[in-house]
């Protein structure tokens, strides 16, 4: 009897793993009258249409479990020739405990979330996300495996209402802000999901198994839409802005206007394009004193290069930054080349952009296309004679075209194989580049192993013309429990990527292996657990000596049923190792001692109105008094949904590090230094409503490295003591970063921001240890001061030409 109600128990448990795994459809029904896009849900349309969305599951942390009768879940899909609507009844036995943050576009805050993914070719491979939070505030994003890119902005409707029963939704999403092949009857991917945010509980439409590794692939079904005929997709948003810039020498003032145009060539493709580009208005970037020997990594925030870039970010080869970025004549290489009684007077940072455009769209057949090109204007440097008072100009940069050319071919709903070219041509007898890549990414049918792996080619034509290749395989186990990765990777000597990408390490191959263990549902103490186990060996192609970028790593992450976070890092490289980059200079290489490394990264509970973050940690090198420490640390604190302020703070410490300071007739010269790095950060937000916003972002940062001793490198990697070298190569750097905005969309993609910024930034040979003289400092620099004003409209060309 016992066996006979275990069969039974088992049958009724792969029966119900069975129905979890099956894909649900629904069916979205033709819309005939007009719908006030109002949360309210009272129209006859929603009222008369029984297909419904309902029986949701939860995705995380109780992967599988269905949703409890009091916070059912209930959702009905409408179309039109114009856009397909979406209405949702989120029931909550206690609606007054629903977390209601308010906050800006694209921050998702402390509140409830309900959102539609939409994948309009069913393909498993990309989603359009549209989520509204509990107080109405829009977060959208392009959504692959790999990663959810919000700098994607799209233009549609939502509104929500809290109720006596929990809240409703309902949303207008246009086909203008989706792909999907040209066909008679649709059939699109789609799944729902609901955020209940003090629970830290999510629950999809179409059960999404955490067994398996792809979630794209686990989305249901959208039936129904039949004979629709979209309108022209066609775009116009023209902006102006003013910007009054002072500092202590000079005030001016500067009027702008431009055009950026979106036109839908057909129902796949999009041409994006702008005219007379303004980014005066972006996030500042964070300077830092930088001593290694590669350049500093930016961000990028201007919106063109951000906003569905997801085809051109295939293969890891573009980098957007380049593109009006620093000149190619650094001001050190002018330098060199001044004669006697010469000096610059202007050396522009960065270069102008004249203009770009980008197309990108995927066929029916899952081919996707994606084109960009940018043209940046000739840049001159000026050069003084301080004997005559003469001048001159020198070309630090020509007139430039960027080219990218992408293919991406997707198949059996999980993989692809696609190829990537970056151009780069610059005008005159300067450096022209061009870089080709194969990437593929397959997937077993059951998302259960994965195949992936690249080729790229590089060639420069310079002074001196040079090829080189780089490419790496993978295989992994993608599902379950226990989890592991096989990765080997050769890059070699001459592969340059750097004109339109970035990057720092070549001439290596390298072995890398990870295993992992997760917890795929709550246990007594744990909601999420796991834990890796990573192993990595770069080697030198020409010594095949081992890198200083190896490493064995264990890192164990987690989070209490609490909703406590942590994760704790332990790094150790239990043998020597060699830099080839710090000495720069090709052949020359730095050994490094064995070393040890442990940090512990800890958050609270972000539900709380105070909130705490803190990560120590600490390296240790096998040698005497070397090693370095850092914590990072700062609350954050809700004074109420609309109103909240942040502070943190980074302290870093290296003792005795070793870096190199200079090369001269004896050599090149490293030093014995200590350094030292403080970053405090303040920002503050405070929501009038889901549509205006008032930001605060302010940076303090300050770094010194003190050389105590120096060295002269030798062949073999080691340092001898060098007495006489008595060059001042000390470093004190302060810089200061303030912006105070305000944001509002006053209309679908329409905004109207006002910006007050301030910054000053100050680099001396003069170490000052005191902070209160250092902050000094770079308040009485050359501190300048920006107050502008940016307005944006959106035009969509149907809705003028219905008015005319």
């Amino acid at each position: 009897m016992k066996l006979f109600r275990l069969s039974i128990y088992c049958f009724l448990a792969l029966l119900n793993l069975s129905l979890f795994a099956q894909k649900k459809s629904i069916l979205a029904k033709s819309k005939t009258k007009e719908l006030a896009i109002d949360g309210k849900i009272e129209e006859d349309e929603w009222l008369e249409n029984t297909e419904t969305a309902s029986n949701f599951i939860m995705f995380e942390p109780d992967n599988g479990k269905a949703i409890s009768e009091n916070k059912k879940t209930e959702v009905k899909v409408l179309y039109d020739n114009e856009a397909i609507y979406i209405s949702a009844l989120l029931y909550d036995d206690e609606p007054d405990k629903i977390q209601r943050e308010l906050t800006e576009r694209d921050v998702f805050g402390v509140a409830d979330h309900f959102a539609v993914f939409i994948n309009g070719f069913n393909d498993g491979q990309q989603d359009y996300r549209f989520y509204v939070s509990s107080t109405g505030v829009q977060m959208d994003c392009l959504a692959t495996e790999e990663i959810e890119d919000f700098t994607w902005d799209a233009i549609w409707q939502s509104s929500v209402k809290i109720t006596h029963f929990g809240w409703s939704v309902e949303m207008k999403i246009p086909y203008a802000a989706i792909r999907f092949p040209k066909s008679q009857k649709q059939s699109w991917g789609i799944n729902f999901m609901r955020e209940i945010k003090r629970n830290a509980q999510k629950f999809t439409w179409n059960h999404i198994d955490t067994r398996i590794g792809a979630v794209l692939t686990q989305s249901g079904t959208l039936e129904g839409i039949e004979n629709i005929n979209p309108p022209t997709r066609l775009f116009l948003i023209p902006y102006t802005s003013a910007y009054y810039q002072k500092d202590n020498f000079s005030a001016d003032k500067t009027l702008k206007a431009g055009l950026d145009i979106k036109y839908g060539i057909n129902d796949a493709f999009t041409l994006d394009a702008i005219l007379i580009p303004d980014f005066g208005q972006t996030k500042f970037d964070n300077a830092i004193l930088n001593l290694e020997p590669f350049e500093q990594k930016l961000d990028e925030n201007r919106p063109f290069f951000t906003e569905g870039t997801n085809l051109f970010n295939i293969g890891n080869i573009f980098y957007s930054r380049r593109i009006g970025g620093t000149p190619i004549i650094s001001k050190s290489t002018l330098e060199e080349s001044l004669v006697n009684n010469e000096q610059i007077t202007n050396y522009p940072s960065t270069v102008d952009l004249i203009n770009a455009i980008k197309i990108s769209g995927r066929t029916k057949k899952g081919l996707g296309i994606g084109f960009l090109n940018a043209i940046t204007e000739k840049t001159f440097a000026t050069i003084k004679n301080t004997n005559d008072n003469s001048s001159r100009t020198e070309v630090i940069e020509p007139l430039t075209n960027y080219n990218i050319l992408v293919l991406d071919q997707r198949f059996r709903q999980n993989s692809s194989v696609s190829f990537i070219n970056t151009n780069t041509s610059r005008n005159g007898n300067f450096r022209d580049a061009n870089v080709s890549g194969l990437v593929f990414d397959l997937n077993t049918k059951g998302n259960t192993y994965n195949l992936s792996g690249d080729f790229k080619y590089s060639s420069i034509n310079d002074t001196e013309s040079y090829d080189g290749f780089k490419s790496f395989i993978t295989f992994a186990k993608t599902s379950g429990k226990y989890r592991y990765l096989f990765n080997g990777k050769y890059t070699s000597k001459n592969f340059d990527s750097n004109d339109l990408g970035i990057l720092f390490y070549t001439n290596y191959y390298s072995g890398f292996v990870n295993a992992s263990y997760r917890i795929l549902n709550p246990t007594k103490l744990f909601n999420t657990l796991k834990i890796e186990q990573e192993v990595n060996l770069d080697v030198d192609n020409s010594t095949n000596r081992i890198q200083n970028t190896s490493w064995i790593q264990t890192i164990i992450t987690a989070t209490t049923l609490k909703l406590f976070y942590f994760q704790l890092g332990i790094n150790v490289l239990p043998f020597e190792t060699y830099d080839f980059y710090e000495p720069r200079q090709t052949g020359r290489f730095l050994y490094i001692p064995r070393r040890f490394s442990v940090y512990l990264e800890m958050e609270s509970n972000k539900n709380n109105n105070l909130t705490f973050d803190i990560t120590p940690s600490i390296e240790k090198f096998d040698e005497n008094k070397r090693f370095s420490y850092r914590i990072y640390a700062g609350p954050k604190y809700r004074f109420s949904d609309k109103f909240s302020l942040g502070f943190y703070t980074d302290y870093s410490k290296n003792s005795n590090n070793i870096g190199w300071v200079d090369s001269d007739n004896s050599g090149i010269i490293f030093a014995k230094r200590n350094i030292e790095t403080l970053q405090n950060n303040l920002t503050g937000k405070y929501s009038i409503n889901n549509k205006m916003t008032i930001n605060l972002n302010a940076r303090y940062y300050w770094s010194y490295s003190s050389n105590k001793n120096f060295y002269n490198l030798e062949d073999n990697g080691r340092l001898t003591a060098n007495n006489s070298y008595n060059t001042n190569k000390n470093r004190n750097f302060n810089s200061w970063n303030f912006d105070f905005s305000y944001s509002w969309w006053f209309a679908p993609g329409s905004q109207l921001s006002l910006l007050y910024r301030n910054y000053s930034q100050e680099e001396t040979n003069s170490i000052q240890r005191n902070l209160k003289q250092n902050i000094n400092s770079v308040f009485n620099a050359n501190m300048t001061n920006i107050l502008s004003i940016s307005l944006r409209y959106f035009i969509d060309y149907n809705s003028v030409k219905t008015k005319f």
